[in-house]
């Protein structure tokens, strides 16, 4: 087995790792540490909402989890967090995959994994800053408005039809990289960039979970959308074309 590398400078930020395979989570642990982390262990369900209630920036999550699984526990760490939730499942299937994510988790990893590789995203997601509201200043650009959606892109708010939509920090900003530039239509790619960094690695296809999750929450059908549009070999836009 590799040994994680040294950590070249330490790193703010506080990791939840919950896994039942107490052997395979002490090695995830140890290069989470090596990477300037500081890291706290749970092994099952009910541990981990405890221990979430705590406050970790990121909660790397298994789905198969004694107790509580890893979608309820996701469930309730976002009631009363903001925290990252990188999901990870010991099986292939889309199905997991499109649970994980159903509840709030803001990326996946399926099992065996590159401890190298569940880093990488650790820092990706520690990069990306959590959502504040920022102080009233004067000259802010109007909200972005589809037809009966508005957008504050600076209080981070949706509305639609002048009810407030509840979006996980991840679907948030998935929305305000289309918002944007309404109309123009975005790759996966350039969407992911926008909203996890240039740094990012990973599925491409993550994105059209999220934009999925934000489609039903604006009750906005894929098949004659108001909102999101698919453009076909390319990706999505807000707005018609």
């Amino acid at each position: 087995m590799t040994h994680p590398p040294a950590a070249t400078a330490t790193t703010a930020g506080d990791v939840l790792i919950v896994d039942d395979e107490e052997a395979l989570a002490r090695v995830v642990a140890s290069y989470i540490e090596a990477a300037g982390f500081s890291v706290r262990l749970a092994h099952t369900g009910p541990d981990a909402v405890a221990m979430a209630a705590q406050d970790p920036a990121v909660v790397i999550l298994d789905l198969g989890l004694p107790g509580l699984d890893g979608v309820e526990v996701c469930r309730q760490i976002r009631t009363r967090s903001d925290c990252y939730v990188l999901m990870l499942t010991a099986r292939s299937d889309e199905v997991d995959k499109l649970i994980g994510l159903s509840v709030g988790a803001d990326d996946y990893m399926t099992k065996p994994f590159s401890p190298r590789e569940l880093v990488a995203r650790v820092q990706v997601l520690m990069r990306r800053p959590r959502a504040a509201v920022p102080a009233s200043t004067p000259d802010l650009p109007d909200p972005v408005r589809v037809g009966p959606l508005s957008i504050d892109l600076h209080i981070r708010e949706v509305l639609l039809d002048g009810v407030v939509i509840d979006l996980t920090r991840t679907e948030f900003d998935v929305l305000a990289a289309l918002a944007a530039q309404p109309r123009v239509a975005f790759r996966r790619l350039q969407i992911l960039q926008s909203v996890w960094g240039a740094s990012w690695i990973g599925d491409e296809h993550v994105i059209d979970v999220h934009v999925g999750h934000i489609r039903r929450k604006l009750d906005d059908d894929p098949t004659t959308p108001r909102f999101i549009e698919t453009v076909r070999g390319v990706g999505y836009r807000l707005g018609r074309g």
